[in-house]
């Protein structure tokens, strides 16, 4: 059944458990036999080992079985520890009780009840203690299996609860770069209907046309195009910022062929560019040149990007903003987004000095 999206868990799986104990087992009763054989007296005293050890361990060997549920239910309770503490010991004592018990009852169809009682008297202390030993062994094992799995799930759950953040965060992300774009987009288009409504008509056109990628890559954090997509929207991009900036706005492609059909996250490039716009040539009366740079990283194969320009560039620390200063959704948003994309093997480097331009450096690893 599954409700709001949640699937019951499946159960764990015992079996390498099971297997262990199995195992533990099958020791226990190999030591035993050697330690009561006696090799240069012949096989009886072999025999006799063996059948001393099936006779003794058979019965801890079965209860220990029923030990784990009783470990479980006592560590997935609430009770205090000296509740707790108080419950194991009840069940040891049941523990070496019963471990009599199915030995009495051995003897006595084997040989008769006076000799199963005369065996029981004989050995019922120290049988008593080793009861209460091997149950604290049995129930110390099963406590850490639980515990091994809790820390286990805990962490599961973590890595998960860390995953459906970081989704939502990328979402969240995603949602504040498409609507950045389409603002700013927007006032270039009616500053271009105040001077050419022809210009303006064509410029809608390619807005459309940019648009509808805009609208069919944004399905989800994990959304991937090609690179030779995300070019074709900036080449439209870029068309639409020459109608306003004419020669001013120069853009020198640097793109290797073979990276092309490499994918990237939708509208990586556009808020570089765009900032690269805003800050380099826009304020300037001669403009500037856009670099955009597409190459393949010759040691792990993974797609290396770039824009740079030749403006101003400032320092460092003059990207940190200031208090209640505005600053712009672009640049920001893709830092956070390559942070928490590709399970941080993505990186975004930026490169700037005053006099030398800035430049943004992207590497994008693929599969």
């Amino acid at each position: 059944m599954d409700t709001l999206g949640l699937r019951p868990a499946p159960p764990r799986p015992n079996r390498r458990m099971w297997l262990a104990y199995a195992g533990c087992c099958a020791l226990a009763w190999c030591l035993f036999v050697l330690a009561g054989s006696e090799f240069d007296r012949g096989l009886d005293p072999f025999w006799l080992a063996v059948y001393q050890a099936t006779t003794m361990l058979w019965a801890p060997m079965l209860l220990g079985v029923a030990v784990w549920p009783v470990a479980r239910r006592l560590h997935a309770s609430d009770a205090q520890p000296g509740a707790t503490a108080m419950a194991h010991g009840l069940a040891a004592v049941a523990f070496a009780a019963l471990w009599q018990a199915g030995e009495f009852a051995v003897n006595a169809l084997l040989f008769g009840g006076d000799h199963a009682g005369a065996v029981l008297m004989a050995g019922l202390l120290w049988r008593s203690v080793w009861g209460l030993v091997v149950y604290a062994a049995i129930v110390t094992a099963f406590t850490a299996v639980l515990q091994a799995r809790a820390v286990r799930a805990a962490a599961v759950a973590a890595a998960q609860a860390e995953s459906a953040l970081a989704k939502a965060e990328l979402s969240a992300i995603s949602g504040k770069l498409n609507p950045h774009f389409l603002f700013n987009t927007l006032n270039t288009l009616i500053a271009l209907t105040r001077k050419d409504a022809a210009q303006a008509e064509a410029a809608l056109l390619q807005f459309a046309s940019m648009l509808r990628y805009v609208l069919d890559t944004k399905r989800g954090t994990e959304d991937r195009v090609m690179l030779t997509d995300e070019v074709d929207f900036l080449r439209d991009y870029l068309a639409l910022e020459a109608l306003r900036l004419g020669q001013r706005l120069r853009v020198d492609w640097q793109l290797e062929e073979r990276v092309m059909a490499d994918e990237l996250p939708p509208l990586t490039l556009q808020p570089l560019v765009e900032n690269a716009i805003l800050h380099a040539v826009a304020p300037r009366r001669a403009g500037g040149t856009v670099t955009i740079t597409a190459r393949r990283n010759a040691l792990n194969q993974g797609l290396e990007l770039a824009v740079a320009d030749d403006g101003p560039g400032c320092a460092p620390e003059a990207l940190a903003p200031k208090p209640g200063q505005r600053r712009g959704v672009g640049l920001a948003a893709l830092q956070k987004r390559f942070s928490l994309d590709y399970g941080g093997q993505a990186r975004l480097r930026i490169h700037t000095a005053p006099g030398a331009g800035f430049r943004v450096d992207l590497f994008i690893p693929q599969a």
